[in-house]
């Protein structure tokens, strides 16, 4: 039971981790989850991908193919809708840590 809460809770920490590295630089699926586990997230690229196919369908995320070394890889930057929702949550996440600390 507790497992599925705090999946549910960090789900939304990894979304704003994605939106604010897809701002700052284009990213990719293995360099997010590398990025994610630095952070002490542990999440597998079938989780992952979905989350950002998601991000795509909402409009906060548009994609770029490239070919690297011969294999198309997806990179993923943030769109206006995308940095909107970023800055919102940025103030919200300032606000319940200021209040939780």
């Amino acid at each position: 039971m507790e497992d599925k809460v705090l999946r549910k809770l960090f789900l939304g920490f990894i979304h704003i981790h994605i939106l604010h590295h897809a701002n700052e630089h284009p990213i990719y699926g293995v360099w997010m989850v590398e990025e994610l586990r630095e952070h002490g997230y542990t999440i597998s690229s079938g989780t992952l991908y979905p989350i950002l196919h998601g991000m795509e369908s909402d409009g906060l995320l548009k994609r770029e193919e490239k070919n690297v070394e011969g294999k198309i890889r997806k990179y993923y930057s943030t769109t206006d809708k995308g940095n909107a929702i970023l800055i919102e949550a940025r103030k919200k996440a300032y606000e319940l840590f200021k209040e939780i600390k």
